[in-house]
C-alpha cells in the first residue's frame, strides 16, 4: 500500500482532508478510503495519465525570466483534491457575495458622491497616492453599480481552521481556466470517484460568465456580440484568453481588430467588414487600454474605447478603475465597507493587516520583520514580497530601506500557519501549503463558482504558491458529509 494516513505527519497545521487523530474529515472520508486503496504502480499510472492529459490539452502557462524572454511550461498538477465540506462552503459563498458587493458599491462611491470619505471612514489621501485610481472614470456609474464584474478573492485558512480573505483581485484575475482544466483532468484520471461521489460541477462557469456578460450588453433584447480583448499570444495567461473565448462562442481579438466609430460604437474588423462589438472581456490594464485616454504609445489597445464605454455604447468588464480597490491597503478597509454600505459584519474576516503608512504600525513591523509577511500595494504573483522568516537579514535591510522610502506602498500581516493538503510525493504523500481563489460573476445577479482554483506550494514548507514561483494546483472538490 502506497498511502498510509497513520503514517500522514501534519503537525502544527490545521490539514484539508486528514483530520488532527489521523482520520479524514467526514467530506472526505471516501476519498481518503480510495486513495489508501491504491498500490504504488496504480498511483505512478494515475500520475502518468493526468501528465499525459496536460500535454495533450495542452495546457501551459507562462513564466518570465530575468532577460524578459518567456517560456511556456505544462501547468503543474497534483492528482490528490482538496476536499471542503458543502455546509462550510455554503457559508463561505455568501460571504464572498457580501464581500464582492461591498467593494463594488465602494468603487462606485469613489467614483461618484464618495460618501465614505466626506464620512470620515476612508482617508482621502489613500485615493490621491493610488496608482490604481483613474481620474478618467469621475462620473461614470455602469451597469448595475458593477465595475468588477469578474473577481478572485484568495482564501486562506490558519492553524485554528479559521477562513480569512488574504487579498482581492479586481483588475484583471486570472486562473479560472485552470480550474475548469483541473477538472476535466481529474474526470480523465479518476473517472470511478466521480461515479460515486457527489462532487458539485464546476463547467457551468462558461455559460455563467456569458450569461453576466450578455447583461451588460447595451442593446437588451438582441444576441449580443461579446469579444474577450487580449494583449495577444506573449501574455502569460494568453491560454486563458483563448480557452474562455472558445468556451463561450466569444470572439477572440487584439485591440488591432478593433475600432471606434465617429457614432462612438465600436466594431470589430471582419471579413464581411465592420460588425458592432456590445461587450468586451478585457485582458489588458487599464494603462494600455485606450491610447487617447491613457499611455498615449500603447499599441494594445482601441484609441477611443474609454469613450465608447462613457457614452454607454460598448460595456468593459471589468471597468476601467475597478483597480482602485485592488490595492492591499485598501483591502484594510473591506471589513469597514462591509459595515458601512451593507449595515452588516463581515462573515468572511481579514488576515490581521499593518499599514505600513501610520507611523506606530510602521514601526512595528520594522522592528519585527524577521515575523511578518510584507507586500507591496500593488503587485501580484507573489512578486516583490517578503516572507520575513524565510528571508535573509540583507533581504530584510533591503525592505525596511523600501518601506521607509515609501511606506504607503506596503503592508504587514502576521506569517500564518497555512493549512495543508496531502500531496503526492513519489508514491507517498506530504504535506504542502495552499490557498484557494474562487471566483465571483457580479451583473444582474452575483454567482460564485463552486470551489474555485486551489493553488499549492510544491516545495516543502514554502509558503509561495503562485506558479510563477514554482507553486501548482489542485482540483476542488465541495463534497457532503458523508453520514455517521
Amino acid at each position: 500500500m502506497a498511502i498510509r494516513w497513520t503514517q500522514y505527519l501534519h503537525k502544527g497545521f490545521h490539514d484539508e482532508l486528514i483530520g488532527p487523530r489521523g482520520k479524514p474529515w467526514p467530506a472526505a472520508a471516501h476519498v481518503a478510503k480510495y486513495l489508501r486503496s491504491l498500490k504504488d504502480n496504480e498511483i505512478e499510472q494515475r500520475r502518468a495519465a493526468a501528465e499525459l492529459a496536460i500535454r495533450a490539452m495542452g495546457i501551459t502557462f507562462t513564466v518570465y525570466n530575468q532577460d524578459g524572454g518567456a517560456i511556456d511550461r505544462a501547468w503543474p498538477f497534483d492528482i490528490i483534491p482538496r476536499i471542503i465540506e458543502k455546509r462550510e462552503w455554503t457559508r463561505i459563498e455568501e460571504g464572498l457575495k457580501q464581500r464582492v458587493r461591498a467593494l463594488n458599491l465602494f468603487i462606485d462611491d469613489i467614483y461618484n458622491a464618495q460618501r465614505i470619505i466626506k464620512d470620515g471612514l476612508f482617508p482621502a489621501e489613500l485615493i490621491e497616492s493610488s496608482s490604481n485610481f483613474r481620474p478618467q472614470c469621475l462620473g461614470i456609474s455602469p451597469r448595475f453599480q458593477v465595475w468588477a464584474h469578474i473577481c478572485g478573492s484568495d482564501l486562506v485558512r490558519d492553524k485554528d481552521g479559521t477562513m480569512y480573505v488574504l487579498e482581492d483581485n479586481l483588475r484583471v484575475p486570472s486562473g479560472v481556466s485552470y480550474m475548469l482544466e483541473n477538472r476535466l483532468v481529474m474526470k480523465r484520471v479518476f473517472p470511478e470517484l466521480f461515479e460515486q461521489v457527489d462532487i458539485q460541477p464546476v463547467d457551468n462557469y462558461p455559460s455563467q460568465l456569458y450569461d453576466m456578460l450578455a447583461s451588460l450588453s447595451p442593446r437588451p433584447g438582441d444576441k449580443p456580440e461579446i469579444a474577450v480583448l487580449t494583449p495577444g499570444i506573449y501574455n502569460s495567461a494568453y491560454f486563458e484568453h483563448a480557452y474562455l473565448a472558445q468556451q463561450m462562442g466569444a470572439e477572440l481579438v487584439q485591440g488591432t481588430d478593433l475600432v471606434v466609430g465617429e457614432d462612438d460604437r465600436v466594431y470589430m474588423r471582419a471579413v464581411e467588414g465592420l460588425r458592432q462589438v456590445d461587450v468586451i472581456y478585457r485582458r489588458i490594464d487599464d494603462l494600455f487600454l485606450d491610447p487617447e485616454a491613457f499611455h498615449p504609445d500603447s499599441v494594445l489597445g482601441v484609441p477611443g474605447l474609454l469613450r465608447a464605454w462613457k457614452a454607454g455604447k460598448v460595456a468593459l468588464a471589468n471597468a476601467p478603475g475597478a483597480g482602485v480597490a485592488d490595492d492591499k491597503v485598501v483591502y484594510a478597509f473591506v471589513p469597514k465597507m462591509i459595515r458601512y454600505y451593507l449595515d452588516a459584519e463581515p462573515i468572511i474576516d481579514n488576515v490581521p493587516t499593518f499599514l505600513c503608512m501610520n507611523p506606530k504600525e510602521r514601526a512595528h513591523v520594522l522592528a519585527n520583520l524577521d515575523k511578518l509577511v510584507v507586500k507591496p500595494a500593488n503587485e501580484s504573483g507573489g512578486y516583490g514580497m517578503l516572507v520575513g522568516p524565510h528571508a535573509s537579514a540583507q533581504e530584510r535591510e533591503k525592505m525596511a530601506r523600501q518601506i521607509r522610502r515609501n511606506p504607503r506602498n506596503f503592508v504587514a500581516q502576521p506569517t500564518l500557519s497555512l493549512s495543508t493538503t496531502p500531496t503526492l510525493v513519489g508514491t507517498g504523500v506530504e504535506p504542502r501549503h495552499v490557498d484557494l481563489r474562487p471566483f465571483i460573476l457580479s451583473g444582474e445577479t452575483v454567482q460564485t463558482t463552486t470551489g474555485g482554483l486551489t493553488r499549492v506550494a510544491l516545495r516543502r514548507g514554502s509558503l509561495v504558491v503562485n506558479s510563477s514561483q514554482g507553486g501548482g494546483s489542485k482540483d476542488t472538490w465541495i463534497v457532503e458529509a458523508e453520514e455517521k
